[in-house]
């Protein structure tokens, strides 16, 4: 095996595949509890990387399927190698530039549609010299605007959209999901810690769903004293685990 390729615990005994390419943090864990998958749900997890996401939700015992889509060769073999180990029949990896995913992955009959998306609009920032990084930093390959078009084409009538992004452009994300008959329904902030700025937003919309958007209390990562809040253990204490 690839010396730099490496086993990264998620809890409950279980472990994915991760590169120096494909790995994942907070973002993507946090994602995966706003998304609050059910066990019937039909899922699928755009730009997946190693697969966090679905397998985050698959361990927990949810999703009837779960197909993770990306165009990168390297996270496709590294999540296809996690679904082998794990003996999970449930997750599909799909290699596919999201805009050639028709015929790929089922469309207009999904439950739940996922996405930890590129925050770098494609000319903000300094892009990464490593191109594998620049994708999956910058809109190199897909726009936000591309994200969401195709999420709403996987989606069935009031299947979910969930997404993170950084809060400037939270009205650029809620913009375009009106544009394709996903009306935001659920928001929520996520703080480092009390008295500061957000630094994430998870957004949920429903496909064709009624104008009515909840905003949730905001997510504290730390408490006062500089450590995990309460929450934060509640959602991130099993991955946790896996070290003690």
């Amino acid at each position: 095996m690839d010396q730099s390729i490496k086993r990264e615990p998620i809890g409950d005994g279980k472990f994915i595949y991760v590169s120096p390419h494909h790995t994942f943090g907070t973002d993507a864990v946090l994602l995966a509890n706003f998304a609050k998958a059910k066990k019937n749900d039909k899922a699928v997890d755009l730009g997946t990387g190693c697969g966090i996401i679905a397998f985050l939700m698959l361990r927990d015992g949810n999703c009837q399927s779960a197909f993770g889509v990306d165009i990168s060769r390297e996270a496709i073999e590294l999540a296809s190698k996690t679904k082998q180990e794990l003996s999970l029949d449930k997750f599909t990896p799909v290699l596919s530039d999201l805009k050639d995913l028709k015929g790929k992955v089922p469309f207009g009959c999904n439950t739940l549609v996922t996405c930890n998306p590129p925050y770098k609009a494609p000319f903000a920032g300094i892009k990464n010299p490593d191109s594998v990084k620049s994708v999956a930093r910058h809109e190199v390959e897909c726009t936000l605007e591309d994200i969401i078009a195709i999420g709403s084409k996987l989606l069935q009538t009031n299947g979910r959209l969930c997404m993170c992004q950084r809060p400037e452009r939270l009205a650029e994300m809620m913009d375009l999901m009106r544009k394709y008959k996903v009306e935001p329904k659920r928001l929520r902030l996520v703080c480092k810690c009390v008295g500061q700025s957000p630094w994430l937003v998870l957004l949920e919309g429903r496909r064709c769903g009624n104008p009515a958007l909840t905003i949730e209390p905001t997510l504290y990562v730390e408490d006062g004293n500089g450590n995990f809040s309460d929450e934060m253990i509640n959602i991130y204490g099993s991955y946790k685990e896996a070290y003690v």
